[in-house]
């Protein structure tokens, strides 16, 4: 036996709407662990907010505690311990409000734990769950269009256990040999970190269909997973259960291929690892 632990908060959707915000950080700390095969046990929180004697604050933080309730509730995790950090603020100016949820899971025989690098060339790489598209409070939306407006993406809590069911089961059984819950960037950052991970490339077939090809690329819907899987019937298994699947592409090479764009990994790697130097440099 093993325990899986692991750590999540994304303050931008707490802004923008505090219950979902606190729905949000549990349901990713929960694919966080469903995503190596882990069960998830307990959550514990850090609840860090600004003066709650504006209402504005209370708000935000009465709204966080209602979001993480009804996600531990619908998830079946309870909360075994926490801390709050109130009055956070320089200036007068408040912090993000920021419920971060640790939480810690068991898997029962860590052998058949996965990871989410890809386990080999040549494979079939399947996104699980729906895609939409969401944008609203996205890092595209903040990174590339400069903006920060928009909902945050809806977090269906009876989805999220479906899907996540669903994945821990293929995991134990050995059929889903890699996987990678997607979260913030969307599905490439997602397929971007897999193939760094194993330093094998993968080519993405696009899309179609009426969707932009950057609202599915970069869209952070909810719910959602990359995987390798063992067997040619996996698609077919996923429908049968009632979980979304498609295959974006497969695996080999040495970049990101999509259409006529390539990046190298090595590209992807530099741009990727020289970021937090770069920034302590000045």
């Amino acid at each position: 036996k093993a325990l899986a632990i692991t750590t999540d908060c994304t303050p931008r959707y707490c802004l923008a709407d505090p219950i979902v915000g606190g729905k949000q950080a549990v349901a990713e700390t929960w694919r966080n662990l469903t995503a190596v095969g882990a069960q998830p046990l307990a959550i514990t929180d850090n609840m860090n907010f600004g003066n709650p004697e504006r209402p504005e604050i209370m708000g935000q933080f009465v709204g966080a505690i209602e979001g993480i309730g009804a996600a531990c509730t619908a998830l079946g995790v309870p909360v075994v311990s926490g801390n709050v950090s109130l009055y956070n603020e320089t200036n007068g100016e408040a912090i993000l409000p920021t419920p971060a949820i640790g939480a810690v899971g068991l898997l029962a025989d860590y052998t058949q734990a996965v990871g989410l690098a890809f386990p080999g060339n040549d494979l079939a790489v399947y996104v699980i769950g729906e895609t939409q598209g969401h944008l609203g409070q996205s890092l595209y939306l903040r990174e590339i269009a400069g903006r920060e407006d928009g909902a945050p993406p809806p977090v269906e809590l009876d989805r999220e256990r479906q899907t996540g069911d669903f994945i821990r089961r293929q995991i134990c059984n050995g059929v889903i040999t890699a996987c990678h819950d997607i979260s913030d960037g969307g599905l490439l950052v997602a397929a971007a970190e897999m193939a760094l991970a194993a330093n094998i490339g993968l080519t993405i077939t696009p899309p179609g269909g009426a969707l932009p090809d950057h609202a599915w690329a970069f869209g952070e819907d909810q719910a959602r997973y990359l995987v390798t899987a063992a067997g040619d019937d996996f698609a077919m298994v996923a429908e049968d259960s009632g979980i979304p699947v498609s295959c974006i592409g497969r695996t080999g090479g040495a970049a990101l291929v999509w259409g006529d764009e390539t990046l190298t990994l090595d590209e992807l790697r530099a741009t990727h690892e020289s970021w937090l130097p770069d920034y302590m440099a000045g």
